[in-house]
């Protein structure tokens, strides 16, 4: 098994995330007007994230990615958890259609889904099968992996808000100024 299909997962997360990054963040505030009158009781004021939320995240899910390559590299892609990463990001790249489906237009990543990850994960699998690497049948690898990412983008977004979250607070938290401080002088 050759690094470009190991690494490859890597490479093609991050020209996916590269779109995800640039347009997440400004296209949530610019379509949630829209969504909050289609879509009502989704808590879209909830979803809303910052730049700073969507650099972080994007950084974590980075390191996942990152591993998953290296176990599957380290293993001739046999690493089950390799299996599942790249089985969870071709399911990613399918729920970006479906988003933009939902959507009716643009939405972040579908640029590149259709022409980055859902090809690179059948790429993929095809080199896995002709290589001989077991790919389970009754497919449990498919299964992990759309267990396994709502799970890990959940966790990834969640630990970004902590991270970007506390900054903000503090940096906005009263007082913070020791000149503005009452008998600070």
């Amino acid at each position: 098994m050759t690094g470009a299909m190991t690494w490859g997962l890597l490479a093609a997360w991050a020209v996916h995330d590269a779109e995800e990054l640039v347009t997440m963040a400004r296209w949530l505030r610019a379509a949630r007007p829209g969504l909050e009158e289609r879509f009502p009781a989704v808590p879209w004021r909830r979803l809303e994230v910052s730049q700073a939320h969507v650099t972080v995240a994007i950084g974590l899910m980075g390191g996942v990615m990152a591993g998953a390559a290296a176990l599957g590299a380290r293993t001739g892609g046999r690493s089950a958890v390799f299996r599942t990463v790249l089985a969870g990001f071709g399911a990613h790249g399918v729920g970006h259609l479906a988003q933009a489906a939902v959507a009716r237009g643009y939405t972040p990543g579908v640029v590149t889904a259709p022409v980055v990850v859902i090809p690179f994960t059948l790429w993929a699998w095809r080199r896995l099968r002709a290589a001989g690497v077991p790919l389970d049948g009754g497919g449990r690898t498919a299964v992990a992996g759309l267990a396994a990412l709502p799970v890990v983008l959940g966790g990834v977004h969640a630990l970004a808000h902590v991270l970007t979250g506390r900054r903000t607070r503090r940096a906005a938290r009263p007082g913070r100024d020791r000149t503005a401080r009452p008998g600070r002088g």
